[in-house]
């Protein structure tokens, strides 16, 4: 059976969606394929987010925003939305989620390290779901 391959997509690709390719890496391991990108990709990942996640042992420093292409959509099982709207687009088979949350753009690492609990419980969720 092949692994679920699973595609994170925020505006900027800068902070949710790589706080959740991050966290589902890192406890999913080789079990799930991880992606993100950004409906308008912004030119670095968010400080705070990298704090944030170093904070719990995950290190992304060497991530960097990616753009969101049509073939990162198609070769994905599951499209996990966070806030950019309708710019992704929309294929028939894939399971489409939206995760409304803040956006850690501009915010303090208190701030941002409540985004990424949020994230964390979500991602511990759709592990459950996708039986790894």
């Amino acid at each position: 059976m092949s692994r679920p391959q699973v595609l994170f997509v925020c505006v900027h690709n800068a902070g949710r969606s790589q706080m959740a390719a991050g966290l589902l890496a890192h406890y999913a391991g080789d079990a799930v394929v991880v992606r993100s990108a950004g409906s308008d990709p912004g030119a670095a990942v968010n400080p705070a987010v990298v704090t944030a996640l170093g904070e719990v042992g995950i290190d992304i420093s060497r991530e960097f925003p990616k753009p969101l292409t049509t073939d990162a959509v198609q070769a994905s099982d599951v499209v996990i939305t966070m806030g950019c709207g309708d710019a992704c687009p929309v294929f028939p088979g894939k399971r489409y989620l939206d995760w409304r949350l803040d956006d850690p753009a501009g915010q303090d690492v208190e701030t941002v390290r409540r985004i990424r609990d949020e994230i964390d419980a979500l991602v511990r969720d759709l592990l459950g779901e996708l039986g790894v």
